[in-house]
C-alpha cells in the first residue's frame, strides 16, 4: 500500500490512522488547537501588560509625591525669605520707634532754641541801640540847650566866645610836628636874638638879677595868653624849628593875639611877610616852601605851602622880613607845622595861602 504524501508545511504529523478519521473531524480539531495556542499566548501578554501599568502607576505617583515635595520646599523656602523681610522689617520699626521720639525730642529743643536765641540777640541789639538812640537824644538835647543859650546871648558875649575859641585855635584840626610836648625844639645857632628890653629885667642896687623875656621856645607851646610870646630886635629874624619827627610838610599857621586883648592896643608888633625854608641833611640844605603875608585881623592863619617836594623834612626855618609898623621889636606867639609821615596821594598845587 501506497505511503501518503506529507505536506511539508504541516506543523504536526497525521497519525497513521488518520485515513480512518472523517475529513470533516480534521479542521475542528486543527481550529481548537490553534485557540488553545492563541489563550496561551495571551496569557503572559496581560501578565505584561498589568505589570507595566502598575510600574507607570507607581512611577506617576512617585512623580506626584516628588513634585508635591518640591513644591513644599519651594514654598517653605518663599514662606521662609517672607519671613525673614518681616522680621527685618518688624525689627527696623522697632528701631526707629525706639530713637525716634529722642530725635525728634532734641530736633524739637533745637527748632525752639533757635529762634529763641535769635530773639534773644535781638532784644539785645534793640537795647544796645535803645541805649545809643538816648544817648544821642540827650547829645542833642545839648546841643539844642548851647544853641538857644547863643541866641539869647549878647553880641558883646559871642564876640567873648570867639575870641577865646580863637586863642585856644582847636578848630585847626591838624597835627602840629612842631609841638614842644611832643618832643620839638629851637635850634639856637640858627635863630635869631632875643630882645632885652628894661622893662623885662628885674634890678637889685642897678644889678641886673634876672630876665623876664620869653626864650624862642616858648612859641611851640599853646599858651596864648599877652605877653607870652618871644621877640626879637627889629623887624627881620628868623627861627629854626627841629620838628618832633621827619615830614612830608604841607601847611604852617601863624597865630598872634588879637587886638581886643593887647596891652597896647595895636598889632603892630606881628609879623607880616615871611618865607619858610624845609632845611635837611648835612651841611644843611634849605629848600624853598614858600613866601605868604600875616594878616593881623585874622589871629590864626594857616598857609599852604607853595612847594611840596616829595621828599621828608626834619627842621623848618621861619624867616621874618617885615612887621606891622614897630622899629623896636617883632612878636611871635606860635607857629605850628603841619604835614604827614606818609607821602601824600595828591600833591596840591595852590599858589595862594589857605587862611582861617
Amino acid at each position: 500500500m501506497p505511503r501518503s504524501s506529507r505536506n511539508p508545511g504541516d506543523s504536526c504529523d497525521q497519525p497513521e490512522n488518520a485515513a480512518h478519521v472523517p475529513r470533516e473531524v480534521r479542521p475542528r480539531r486543527i481550529i481548537q488547537r490553534g485557540r488553545n495556542i492563541c489563550r496561551m499566548t495571551e496569557a503572559p501578554l496581560s501578565n505584561a501588560t498589568w505589570i507595566t501599568c502598575l510600574a507607570c502607576f507607581l512611577r506617576t505617583r512617585a512623580h506626584r509625591v516628588l513634585f508635591n515635595t518640591c513644591r513644599y520646599k519651594l514654598f517653605i523656602h518663599k514662606l521662609i525669605e517672607k519671613a525673614g523681610v518681616l522680621i527685618l522689617c518688624a525689627f527696623g520699626f522697632w528701631m526707629f520707634s525706639v530713637h525716634l521720639p529722642s530725635k525728634m525730642d532734641i530736633w524739637q529743643e533745637d527748632s525752639i532754641d533757635s529762634p529763641l536765641q535769635s530773639l534773644r540777640m535781638y532784644q539785645e541789639k534793640v537795647r544796645h541801640h535803645t541805649g545809643e538812640i538816648q544817648d544821642l537824644r540827650g547829645h542833642l538835647n545839648q546841643l539844642i540847650a548851647k544853641l538857644q543859650e547863643m541866641e539869647a546871648m549878647s553880641d558883646e558875649q559871642k564876640m567873648t566866645q570867639k575870641i577865646i575859641k580863637m586863642i585856644q585855635g582847636d578848630y585847626i584840626e591838624k597835627p602840629d610836628f612842631a609841638l614842644k610836648s611832643i618832643g620839638a625844639s629851637i635850634d639856637f645857632e640858627q635863630t635869631s636874638a632875643t630882645y632885652n628890653h628894661d622893662k623885662a629885667c628885674s634890678y637889685w642896687n642897678w644889678i641886673r638879677l634876672w630876665n623876664y623875656a620869653q626864650p624862642p621856645d616858648v612859641i611851640l607851646e599853646p599858651n596864648m595868653t599877652p605877653g607870652n610870646c618871644w621877640a626879637f630886635s627889629g623887624d627881620r629874624g628868623q627861627v629854626t624849628i627841629r620838628l618832633a619827627q621827619k615830614v612830608y610838610l604841607s601847611n604852617l599857621t601863624l597865630q598872634h593875639i588879637p587886638k581886643t586883648i593887647s596891652l597896647s592896643g595895636s598889632l603892630d608888633t606881628a609879623p607880616k611877610d615871611f618865607v619858610i625854608y624845609g632845611m635837611e641833611g648835612s651841611p644843611k640844605e634849605e629848600v624853598f616852601l614858600g613866601a605868604f603875608q600875616f594878616q593881623p585881623e585874622n589871629i590864626i592863619q594857616t598857609f599852604q605851602l607853595q612847594n611840596q617836594p616829595p621828599r621828608t623834612f626834619g627842621v623848618v626855618k621861619v624867616k621874618i622880613s617885615s612887621n606891622w609898623g614897630n622899629p623896636r621889636f617883632t612878636c611871635l606867639y606860635r607857629v605850628r607845622v603841619h604835614g604827614s609821615v606818609t607821602l601824600p596821594r595828591e600833591q596840591p598845587n595852590s599858589p595862594h595861602p589857605k587862611r582861617d
